[in-house]
């Protein structure tokens, strides 16, 4: 039975992710945080589990994405690069300090990020391009602190990425694309240090590989990359401002139920 949730969380948050263009893991974390709690995983380490698998499974979705993007020339891998050095400093560092955080005050942290997301979606905040795209010590840096973020809450770090791309001047298709390619290395480095920071904790559940539970894993990887697609599709055919303002009330309601 848990299974068929995965595979359907898998399903959802592909299609969410190809709809709002925001990585899978803002959906990801807060539905398994709430299918641990049901299974009766230890309050601890449920949400480091949550965070650790969501990372993992955010691997097998930027595969397909950055095919896609790389076949059309939209990705400044330059860009990437240097980025992709501070993010491989970051992630683990982020991975470090969230394994740092006691399992409730982590989902608080997370539930105030959701509704900062939220809020941004909500009023379209788009930071205007004032400043050119910086050099590799400001690249390094701002990867640094994308892959130190995204580690703590699960994530891809396109709702990080991408509003620092734009304010630098790339255009908007290259920035998701670029983003889109540096939540490889975000999601491998930061799922493969929660794997080892969790690796001989007593309080995981059976199947669990540290900090990553492989039954979520498989079943959301199973379904994301194919309802990623849907979603990209109902996105031509929706109101993208309805769509975003949904998408912003539902993770403002997420985010308040990590609160309270």
């Amino acid at each position: 039975m848990e299974f068929l949730l995965y595979l359907l969380l898998g399903a959802c948050a592909g299609v969410l992710a190809g709809l709002f263009g925001v990585g899978g893991g803002m959906i990801i974390v807060p539905v398994l945080v709430f299918s641990f709690t049901l299974q009766g995983f230890d309050p601890q380490v449920l949400t480091h589990l949550a965070v650790g698998t969501s990372l993992a499974s955010i691997i097998f979705t930027s595969v397909n994405a950055v095919r896609e993007h790389h076949r059309k020339g939209a990705v400044r891998w330059l860009i990437f690069a240097w980025m992709t050095v501070g993010i491989l400093i970051g992630a683990g560092f982020g991975a470090l300090t969230a394994e740092a955080i006691s399992g409730p005050h982590l989902q608080k942290i997370i539930g105030v990020f959701a509704m900062l997301v939220a809020a941004q979606l909500a009023l379209d905040f788009k930071p205007k391009a004032s400043r050119t795209v910086p050099g590799k010590v400001g690249l390094t840096l701002a990867g640094t602190v994308v892959g130190w973020a995204s580690a703590i809450f699960g994530i891809g770090g396109g709702s990080l990425t991408v509003p620092f791309l734009t304010w630098r001047s790339v255009p908007m298709q290259q920035a998701v694309a670029t983003s889109s390619a540096c939540g490889l290395p975000i999601a491998l480095v930061s799922a493969l240090s929660f794997m080892i920071l969790g690796w001989h904790d007593p309080l995981l559940p059976p199947h669990s590989l540290g900090f990553v539970y492989l039954p979520a894993l498989l079943g959301i990887a199973l379904t994301s990359m194919v309802f990623a697609r849907v979603g990209a599709r109902l996105a031509h055919r929706l109101s993208p401002r309805l769509l975003k303002r949904l998408f912003a009330a539902l993770l403002f309601s997420v985010g308040l139920s990590f609160l309270l």
